[in-house]
């Protein structure tokens, strides 16, 4: 009898050690969301215009400290001259931390997965791109303005993160095909006089 109760003894012993090392699928963990994209945060857009001729410096700002849903943001613009061309960069920063967070740097260091884009309305102006990333396609950082006759519009500028930059029409600004997350949007008035 004693030899029956060991045998059985070693039997459930070795049951137990063989479903203790075996893996559960309820142990298996699998993520309920993707992965957050971390971005940086932009309360602050400065557009800083250079004419060719060298005589005009002009600028738009747009600067949120305090967020969405809080105060009202400030959103200034000067006016550009008509019949003029102007190299415009692209100041982005986080004014929210002291002191400031040049964010410029990084959409530059990460270009490939950045795209400025410019939708003007109303105003005769036409903007192309006058920089790339390592692959040839634009970021936006720096532009070309071509302004025209007198006239009033706006100036949608949006930030893509992660846009198909070889979809139809993105190389060229246009953001219809782009896809990927907007980082920032901002609406300038654009008063050509």
């Amino acid at each position: 009898m004693n030899k029956r109760l060991q045998h059985m003894a070693y039997a459930l012993i070795a049951t137990a050690m063989i479903t203790a090392c075996k893996k559960d699928k309820d142990d298996v963990v699998t993520p309920t969301t993707p992965p957050v994209n971390e971005e940086e945060l932009i309360t602050t857009l400065r557009l800083h215009f250079h004419s060719t001729g060298g005589s005009e410096h002009k600028h738009f700002l747009f600067r949120d400290l305090d967020g969405v849903g809080g105060n009202a943001p400030v959103i200034m613009a000067d006016t550009l001259s008509a019949d003029s061309t102007y190299l415009v960069e692209i100041e982005a920063l986080n004014e929210s931390v002291s002191p400031s967070d040049t964010i410029t740097t990084e959409i530059e260091e990460e270009g490939d997965v950045h795209q400025f884009f410019y939708q003007v309305s109303g105003a005769n102006a036409n903007v192309t791109y006058a920089d790339s990333d390592a692959d040839g396609n634009p970021i936006g950082l720096e532009s070309m303005w071509m302004i025209g006759a007198a006239s009033n519009g706006t100036v949608l500028v949006t930030l893509r993160h992660e846009p198909d930059k070889t979809a139809a029409g993105v190389t060229s600004g246009d953001i219809t095909n782009a896809g990927g997350e907007t980082d920032i949007e901002v609406s300038f008035p654009l008063v050509v006089e």
